[in-house]
């Protein structure tokens, strides 16, 4: 029998449309069908396919800061770990009161909270590493991807490290349909941008980005040029002895990757319909247009999880076999055929947005958040 090794985490109000109000396990997926957030509804999956759960997720509806007159809203965050779950966990765990701190010290919600909230989150897990160094040293090559979304007054803030993606649903006038707007920068070696970028900052290592196997790795081991963990490539104390010899470089004295978020600010109008915010697995195998398509044309409850299912049957294609064989493979085998995927499907609702806070539902869900067995799997390398 398939069993994930990860329990959701659901608290709150608005949790109760569609009949799942802490969401279901169905063999390797999790999901939340539909709930209501502060400006309209949403809807979650999660896929595993590696030994431990490696990608995290939330949704935070509600006050975005301590203060009672302070900033209202919904926060998204998806965080796509790699080389274990330690990273994306503390993420998890950390991220969201890093930014309520930061938004009732300015009294407000702005780029500047966001940027301290992940360069401190950063902070804080560098500050575990050095504790945990000498009896756990692989947590220095443990990392994640962080992307995040917060609508606050009419405003949505997208911050992003790594390659995980959010696609804006947009219906234009005279379009029949709706069209696709990437929002997220991604920190990939495989954009040209991203090694353009290395090259500029490393102009004295002719090797901060290799081709692998027709793959652009940064030094040849990892795809993503920013996240949060990768402590071995931040910190040279890191990359010594006790950690496995295969992740060692020759000393650097400039931090090789970057917590550094890509921020991009967008006012919301009424043509812009939702937000898919999802892990690379998912884009691994869909189109931004074809994720848009499925969404726009299919009932809100349940959304996420078939966008999971639509992207699976792509992967099953790939290797020639059916999607209902590859839902008996286990965890772990899994990781050979898919990525673990996380969706998270925001609906923005004109009348929502407009609504007071006090009508505001406060909701926090996590998914993918818990323990269990088995080895991590091979980091995104």
């Amino acid at each position: 029998m398939i069993k994930p090794c990860w329990k959701p985490y659901v608290e709150g109000d608005g949790v109760g449309r569609g009949g799942d109000s802490r969401g279901r396990v169905d063999g390797l997926m999790w999901y939340k069908d539909l709930g209501v957030h502060a400006n309209g509804e949403f809807s979650m999956g999660i896929i595993q396919a590696n030994n431990l759960m490696e990608d995290q997720s939330q949704l935070e509806s509600g006050p975005l800061s301590c203060l009672e007159s302070g900033p209202n809203g919904t926060f998204v965050g998806v965080y796509d770990g790699h080389g274990g779950p330690e990273t994306s966990r503390f993420v998890n765990n950390t991220l969201f009161s890093n930014l309520k701190k930061f938004a009732t010290e300015h009294q407000e919600m702005s780029a500047d909270v966001i940027r301290k909230a992940f360069l401190t989150t950063e902070e804080e897990f560098l500050s575990l590493v050095k504790q945990q160094w000498f009896e756990k040293p692989q947590i220095a090559s443990v990392g994640s991807c962080c992307l995040v979304g917060v609508i606050c007054s009419g405003l949505l803030y997208v911050a992003n490290a790594g390659d995980s993606r959010v696609v804006l649903g947009r219906a234009e006038k005279g379009a029949r349909g709706v069209t696709a707007i990437q929002l997220s920068m991604e920190h990939n070696a495989n954009n040209e941008s991203v090694r353009d970028e290395l090259r500029s900052l490393h102009p004295q290592d002719s090797q901060i980005v290799l081709l692998k196997h027709k793959v652009w790795r940064v030094k040849g081991i990892i795809q993503v040029s920013r996240s949060i963990g990768d402590a071995y490539l931040k910190k040279a104390e890191f990359n010594q002895s006790p950690l496995l010899a295969k992740f060692r470089l020759p000393s650097f004295s400039t931090p090789i990757l970057s917590a550094e978020p890509s921020i991009f600010i967008h006012r919301l109008t009424s043509k812009d319909q939702f937000l898919i915010f999802a892990s690379d697995g998912l884009w691994e195998h869909l189109s931004n247009q074809e994720a848009v398509d499925i969404v726009h044309s299919q009932p809100r409850n349940g959304i996420a999880r078939r966008l999971i299912k639509a992207a699976l049957r792509v992967a099953a294609k790939k290797r020639e076999m059916r999607y209902s064989d590859l839902k008996k493979i286990e965890r772990g085998v899994r990781r050979h055929f898919h990525d673990d995927i996380t969706v998270v499907v925001v609906f923005m609702d004109p009348y929502s947005m407009n609504r007071s806070s006090s009508q505001s539902p406060i909701l926090s869900i996590r998914g993918g958040g818990g323990g269990g067995g088995g080895m991590p799997a091979s980091p995104k390398r």
